[in-house]
Parts: structure tokens; C-alpha cells; sequence
């Protein structure tokens, strides 16, 4: 039954770290699209309308890998 848990805690793991990635990197492409650089826009020019933007962004991506692990 140990074992069992194990494997469940180190597949949850995997795929946390997995999603994590796959975010990131999927956040890098969209940088390299656009014309501007998205974090300095919003950290240093204070622009709202990228910040909802770039959470909208993120929020779809998490829940298309989501539903990608899941099945």
C-alpha cells in the first residue's frame, strides 16, 4: 500500500513540473511574439491592460495543460 502512495505523490509531482514547464515556456513564446516586452511594460510603465492581458494568457494556458494531464 506504500508503494501505491508513493507512486500517486511522484506522478503528481512529475506532472506539477511538467505543467510548470510547459507554462514557462509556452510564456517565452508569446514574449517573442509580441513587440514589446511584456514584464517590463507591466513593472516598470505600470500598464494594466498588459497585466490582464498576460493573466488572461496564463490562466488559458493552465487550463489547457490541465485538461491535458487530466485526460
Amino acid at each position: 500500500m506504500d508503494f501505491i502512495s508513493t507512486k500517486l505523490i511522484l506522478n503528481s509531482l512529475v506532472f506539477s513540473v511538467l505543467g510548470l514547464l510547459i507554462l514557462l515556456g509556452s510564456y517565452f513564446v508569446i514574449e517573442k511574439l509580441t513587440p514589446e516586452n511584456t514584464w517590463k511594460e507591466i513593472t516598470e510603465k505600470n500598464n494594466v491592460a498588459v497585466a490582464i492581458v498576460l493573466a488572461a494568457f496564463i490562466i488559458g494556458i493552465s487550463m489547457i495543460v490541465s485538461a491535458a494531464i487530466h485526460g
